[in-house]
């Protein structure tokens, strides 16, 4: 089964985020930079004076093992990281034409 996994992460920690999901063996991706949001644990990233900062998403299309592979590896990059914030969601896909 094909699942997509959503990274949303802090900008300021994108080489960190590619750098360890090439490690992961990903190869491809889809990117959307400069994005606005607020989470419950990461605060507001609106790209103002009072909200600085943006979040990139990315986004991957893999099967099963790939979806855990990329799990362990932004779990621990989380706990490196600390407070940048990067945050992962899977679902199932259910039809790729």
């Amino acid at each position: 089964m094909i699942k997509m996994v959503m990274l949303i992460y802090n900008e300021a920690i994108d080489d960190e985020i590619m750098e360890t999901l090439e490690s992961c063996g990903l190869e491809n991706y889809t990117k959307i930079k400069e994005v606005f949001g607020k989470g419950a644990t990461s605060g507001a990233h609106l790209g103002s004076d009072v909200w600085p900062g943006r979040n990139n998403i990315l986004y991957v299309a893999c099967r099963d093992a790939e979806v855990k592979q990329i799990l362990i590896c932004t779990n621990a990059l989380r706990k490196e990281l600390g407070k940048e914030g990067v945050k992962a969601f899977s679902w199932n896909i259910e039809e790729v034409t």
